[in-house]
């Protein structure tokens, strides 16, 4: 059983930064390929970005260069660096952790253990 609990959602204004936080229960942390997604009102959930467990990153088109993804595995914690925050990434943000025996996925039904989500709002 993993639990994956996240934090650093909040209001910031079009073009500030935010970093979001994601720590795992649980042993073997570096053994699993996370991910961040998120939710807006109305919308389907939504690839963001990804940290394989071999150390490569993936992302989404709409995130590349506004968006980092990175993991300490001696924290057991992965993180997303948000910059040039725009209103349309105002969405419930969570992480996810990647089916074993897979490396990468940006589908969310490849993804076995999920957070709760922290809300980002991002204002005009």
């Amino acid at each position: 059983q993993v639990q994956l609990v996240e934090s650093g959602g909040g209001l910031v204004q079009a073009g500030g930064s935010l970093r979001l936080s994601c720590t795992a229960s649980g042993r073997a942390f570096s053994g699993y390929t996370m991910g961040w997604f998120r939710q807006a009102p109305g919308k389907e959930r939504e690839f963001v970005a990804a940290f394989s467990r071999s150390g490569s990153t993936y992302y989404a088109d709409s995130e590349k260069g506004r968006f980092t993804i990175s993991r300490d595995n001696a924290k057991n914690t992965v993180y997303l660096q948000m910059n040039s925050l725009k209103p349309e990434d105002t969405a419930v943000y969570y992480c996810a952790k990647l089916r074993s025996l897979l490396e990468y996925s940006r589908y969310a039904k490849d993804y076995d253990y999920w957070g709760q989500g922290t809300q980002v709002t991002v204002s005009s």
